[in-house]
Protein backbone atom coordinates (compact mmCIF):
# COMPACT_ATOMS: atom_id res chain seq x y z
CA UNK A 1 0.00 0.00 0.00
CA UNK A 2 1.46 3.35 -1.07
CA UNK A 3 1.75 6.17 1.45
CA UNK A 4 -0.01 9.36 0.59
CA UNK A 5 1.76 12.67 1.25
CA UNK A 6 -0.64 13.31 4.11
CA UNK A 7 0.17 9.95 5.72
CA UNK A 8 3.94 10.56 5.31
CA UNK A 9 3.64 13.90 7.12
CA UNK A 10 1.64 12.25 9.90
CA UNK A 11 4.26 9.50 10.35
CA UNK A 12 7.09 12.08 10.29
CA UNK A 13 5.29 14.27 12.85
CA UNK A 14 4.64 11.26 15.09
CA UNK A 15 8.29 10.18 14.87
CA UNK A 16 9.55 13.66 15.76
CA UNK A 17 7.08 13.88 18.66
CA UNK A 18 8.18 10.47 19.97
CA UNK A 19 11.86 11.47 19.71
CA UNK A 20 11.24 14.69 21.63
CA UNK A 21 9.31 12.82 24.34
CA UNK A 22 12.08 10.22 24.75
CA UNK A 23 14.77 12.95 24.88
CA UNK A 24 12.82 14.92 27.49
CA UNK A 25 12.37 11.78 29.60
CA UNK A 26 16.08 10.96 29.52
CA UNK A 27 17.03 14.56 30.33
CA UNK A 28 14.59 14.62 33.27
CA UNK A 29 16.01 11.39 34.69
CA UNK A 30 19.59 12.64 34.36
CA UNK A 31 18.69 15.98 35.97
CA UNK A 32 16.90 14.31 38.87
CA UNK A 33 19.88 12.01 39.55
CA UNK A 34 22.26 14.99 39.68
CA UNK A 35 20.23 17.11 42.11
CA UNK A 36 21.75 17.60 45.54
CA UNK A 37 19.24 18.62 48.13
CA UNK A 38 20.07 20.72 51.19
CA UNK A 39 19.28 19.39 54.67
CA UNK A 40 19.89 21.01 58.04
CA UNK A 41 21.26 19.01 61.01
CA UNK A 42 17.77 18.53 62.49
CA UNK A 43 16.55 16.91 59.26
CA UNK A 44 19.63 14.67 59.18
CA UNK A 45 19.03 13.65 62.82
CA UNK A 46 15.37 12.88 62.00
CA UNK A 47 16.46 10.53 59.19
CA UNK A 48 14.93 12.60 56.40
CA UNK A 49 18.01 12.29 54.17
CA UNK A 50 18.15 9.85 51.23
CA UNK A 51 20.10 6.69 52.06
CA UNK A 52 23.28 6.33 50.02
CA UNK A 53 22.69 9.55 48.06
CA UNK A 54 24.79 12.69 47.97
CA UNK A 55 23.28 15.79 49.56
CA UNK A 56 24.33 19.07 51.14
CA UNK A 57 24.26 19.80 54.85
CA UNK A 58 24.95 23.16 56.41
CA UNK A 59 24.99 25.07 59.63
CA UNK A 60 27.28 26.78 62.05
CA UNK A 61 30.60 25.24 63.11
CA UNK A 62 30.47 25.23 66.94
CA UNK A 63 33.47 26.39 68.95
CA UNK A 64 35.75 23.53 69.98
CA UNK A 65 34.41 21.10 67.38
CA UNK A 66 37.32 21.13 64.90
CA UNK A 67 39.80 18.26 65.31
CA UNK A 68 42.65 17.75 62.85
CA UNK A 69 44.37 14.39 62.51
CA UNK A 70 48.13 14.77 62.94
CA UNK A 71 50.11 14.23 59.74
CA UNK A 72 46.96 14.05 57.63
CA UNK A 73 44.62 16.34 55.72
CA UNK A 74 41.64 14.76 57.50
CA UNK A 75 39.58 17.15 59.60
CA UNK A 76 36.65 16.16 61.80
CA UNK A 77 34.21 18.86 62.85
CA UNK A 78 30.54 19.43 63.55
CA UNK A 79 27.80 21.65 62.18
CA UNK A 80 24.75 22.66 64.16
CA UNK A 81 21.43 24.40 63.65
CA UNK A 82 21.33 24.99 67.45
CA UNK A 83 18.97 22.03 67.91
CA UNK A 84 20.95 19.09 66.49
CA UNK A 85 24.54 18.50 65.46
CA UNK A 86 26.02 16.50 62.58
CA UNK A 87 29.57 15.13 62.70
CA UNK A 88 31.49 15.73 59.48
CA UNK A 89 34.73 14.18 58.25
CA UNK A 90 36.61 15.86 55.42
CA UNK A 91 39.93 14.95 53.86
CA UNK A 92 41.45 17.78 51.88
CA UNK A 93 42.38 21.43 52.06
CA UNK A 94 39.69 23.50 53.76
CA UNK A 95 38.76 26.96 52.45
CA UNK A 96 40.77 29.82 53.97
CA UNK A 97 37.64 31.27 55.58
CA UNK A 98 36.66 28.02 57.32
CA UNK A 99 36.68 28.46 61.11
CA UNK A 100 34.64 27.96 64.26
CA UNK A 101 31.56 30.11 64.68
CA UNK A 102 31.00 30.44 60.93
CA UNK A 103 28.38 29.06 58.56
CA UNK A 104 29.40 26.36 56.08
CA UNK A 105 27.87 23.98 53.57
CA UNK A 106 29.35 20.53 52.96
CA UNK A 107 28.65 18.21 50.01
CA UNK A 108 28.84 14.44 50.50
CA UNK A 109 26.89 11.57 52.04
CA UNK A 110 26.39 9.75 55.33
CA UNK A 111 28.44 6.67 56.13
CA UNK A 112 27.17 3.61 58.04
CA UNK A 113 28.04 5.21 61.41
CA UNK A 114 26.02 8.37 60.71
CA UNK A 115 29.06 10.54 60.04
CA UNK A 116 28.73 12.86 57.06
CA UNK A 117 31.73 12.22 54.79
CA UNK A 118 32.25 15.42 52.83
CA UNK A 119 34.04 15.67 49.52
CA UNK A 120 33.65 19.45 49.37
CA UNK A 121 33.34 22.14 52.04
CA UNK A 122 32.22 25.66 51.23
CA UNK A 123 32.70 28.57 53.63
CA UNK A 124 31.24 32.03 53.60
CA UNK A 125 33.14 34.64 51.63
CA UNK A 126 33.03 37.67 53.92
CA UNK A 127 32.01 38.77 57.41
CA UNK A 128 28.35 39.46 56.58
CA UNK A 129 27.54 36.62 54.19
CA UNK A 130 25.91 33.35 55.21
CA UNK A 131 24.74 30.79 52.65
CA UNK A 132 20.99 31.37 52.14
CA UNK A 133 20.15 27.74 52.92
CA UNK A 134 22.01 27.90 56.23
CA UNK A 135 20.53 31.28 57.18
CA UNK A 136 16.96 30.14 56.45
CA UNK A 137 17.53 26.84 58.27
CA UNK A 138 18.89 28.60 61.35
CA UNK A 139 15.95 31.03 61.36
CA UNK A 140 13.51 28.10 61.40
CA UNK A 141 15.23 26.30 64.27
CA UNK A 142 16.40 29.32 66.29
CA UNK A 143 15.53 29.07 69.95
CA UNK A 144 15.58 31.98 72.44
CA UNK A 145 18.55 30.55 74.40
CA UNK A 146 20.69 29.98 71.28
CA UNK A 147 22.72 32.75 69.69
CA UNK A 148 20.88 34.46 66.86
CA UNK A 149 22.10 33.62 63.36
CA UNK A 150 23.96 36.43 61.67
CA UNK A 151 22.04 38.31 59.03
CA UNK A 152 23.61 38.07 55.63
CA UNK A 153 23.38 39.14 52.05
CA UNK A 154 21.47 37.02 49.59
CA UNK A 155 24.04 37.15 46.83
CA UNK A 156 27.10 34.97 46.65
Amino acid sequence: MAMTPRRKRLVLFGSVLLGVAISAGIATLAFRDNLQYFYNPSEVAAGKVPAGKRFRVGGMVPKGSIHRETGSLTVNFEVTDFEHTVKISYSGVLPDLFREGQGIIAHGKLDNQGVFVADEVLAKHDEKYMPPEVRDSLKKTHTPDAPAPAAGANQS
